[in-house]
């Protein structure tokens, strides 16, 4: 089963401009993606993919990001993929069976830096966490990543069968940590305005407390 888009899209830029910091944190103490991206979730383009498409949409979203950085350089770049391009990359790239090609499955933070590095000859890294307890141990790398690169995250892969898309990292005078996670959670038609979909679903939490 190939899979049928909708023909009229919109997507959402930069949908978590303007989110209010949590209590006590500073904009000093923030670092977050820097430059335009779009807002993939479930549903955007007139696929179902409630369930299972989370890692797909979160790349679309890192695609859409590296797609405008190069539009401000002048360098060509490729289209973000559809889903089914994602598909048939990882099947030519033999890490997929050609079955894998208008499946339901998932994807994770590996296969994500294997489609990065096949549609835009850019290399991914991969941290591993075993879970949500050790994030704090990565803070600092988050956080030269915003500052230095700026681009969105994505977390997820192996046990963790959600995909997320890190948009920022703060702290208050606490050294209370926090994520701007921008979540792919939701059909198309649920929100319609971007305070709406930044309120709903663009959540703070505590990197104290499992994310997991």
């Amino acid at each position: 089963m190939l899979f049928q888009m909708a023909t009229d899209t919109s997507l959402i830029t930069n949908v978590a401009a303007g989110i209010a910091l949590p209590d006590g944190v500073s904009e000093s103490n923030v670092t977050r993606v820097q430059g335009d991206y779009e807002y993939y979730h479930y549903g955007c383009d007139g696929i179902n993919d409630c369930g299972w498409g989370c890692g797909y949409r979160t790349l679309q979203t890192l695609c859409s990001w590296i797609k405008h950085k190069h539009s401000q350089t002048g360098k060509a770049s490729k289209s973000v993929p559809t889903l089914e391009e994602i598909q048939k990359a990882l099947v030519a790239m033999e890490d997929k069976l050609s079955s894998f090609v208008g499946s339901k499955q998932w994807i994770g933070s590996f296969e994500v830096a294997l489609c990065l590095d096949y549609f835009y000859d850019i290399p991914g890294k991969i941290l591993h966490i075993g879970s949500g307890t050790e994030l704090t141990e990565h803070i600092k790398t988050l956080e030269e990543h915003f500052s230095k690169i700026g681009a969105p995250v994505m977390m997820g892969g192996d046990s963790d069968n959600a995909s997320k898309g890190i948009l920022g990292v703060c702290h208050n005078c606490k050294g209370e940590y926090y994520f701007l996670r921008g979540g792919v959670r939701y059909m198309a038609e649920t929100w319609k305005s971007p305070k709406k979909v930044a309120e709903n679903r663009i959540c703070k939490e505590k990197i104290h407390k499992p994310l997991f």
